[in-house]
């Protein structure tokens, strides 16, 4: 099967994914991937993505050749590049700004694709991020989530997330960045200050350049004292590359609310989940 976004699998299949994660995390040297050969396209610029997926599938038993995103902008139409891959590999894994390039290799792929970030999603994060929470926090599926920025790839799939999971999701920013959207577990705040107090995870993305302003960073900055009027044993999860002086205070990655790098460990054990999952579905 493929990935281009949370809501193509459904609760069923997360929660697969999930359990999967836990066993592979439980075995040594599991080779499920072995003889298994893998194209991925990502930026130079890609960090933690690339090397938990390329990570992941080798010591899976599998193997993986790197190239450019800008190698499916080329004239040749993506359904003869899909279907030229399909003889060598078992599985595409793309990081492409153009969400639309990811659907349309998928489309005609007879090998899984796996969306590894776009403009619209950021899939793996998300499930990484709501598997660590998992990871010591059993009620993760009760907890309230305030997401604080305006939508972008991680704003959308922690929405799609929320969507799946059930999850009580928060949005706060200013008013023209409220989204159409009627779900129930999707409310909308432009004060900070008013959910805070609800919040059991802080959630925030990279801040578009429109938006890094004196007014903006004073009214939705996370500091410290921000943190101490969320709920008890609330942790802010700011999704990397976070600036400090920006989204979050300098302060904060000190502080004891910040989730810290290790909670990103698990990307390698989800990821060798997901390509697995979509390899058998």
């Amino acid at each position: 099967m493929h990935l281009p976004d949370i809501r193509t699998l459904g609760e069923e299949q997360v929660l697969n994914i999930f359990e999967r994660a836990d066993k592979l995390a439980a075995e040594e040297n599991p080779n499920i991937l072995t003889g298994k050969h893998f194209v991925l396209f990502f930026p130079e610029t890609s960090l933690r993505t690339r090397i938990t997926f390329e990570r992941g599938i080798q010591e899976l038993g599998g193997s993986c050749m790197l190239f450019p995103p800008q190698t499916l902008d080329k004239q040749e139409e993506l359904r003869d590049v899909a279907g030229y891959l399909a003889n060598w590999a078992d599985g595409i894994i793309v990081r492409h700004s153009k969400d639309a390039r990811i659907r349309l290799l998928a489309e005609h792929s007879p090998i899984p694709v796996i969306n590894a970030m776009s403009a619209a999603h950021h899939p793996c994060e998300v499930l990484s991020d709501l598997y660590a929470i998992r990871s010591f926090r059993a009620d993760y599926r009760d907890l309230t989530y305030t997401f604080v920025g305006p939508p972008g790839n991680v704003f959308n799939s922690w929405m799609e997330a929320a969507e799946v999971l059930n999850l009580n999701f928060n949005h706060v920013c200013l008013s023209r960045y409220q989204q159409g959207d009627t779900r129930r577990n999707y409310r909308f705040y432009t004060e900070l200050e008013d959910i805070l107090g609800e919040s059991d995870v802080i959630l925030t993305d990279s801040l578009p350049a429109e938006l890094r302003t004196p007014e903006y960073i004073e009214k939705y900055q996370i500091t410290v004292p921000r943190m101490r009027m969320s709920h008890k044993n609330a942790f802010i999860n700011p999704c990397p590359p976070f600036t400090r002086g920006l989204e979050i205070h300098e302060n904060v990655p000190a502080s004891e609310y910040f989730a810290g790098y290790g909670f990103k460990k698990h990307l390698l054990r989800v990821q060798q989940a997901i390509v697995v999952h979509c390899l058998l579905n």
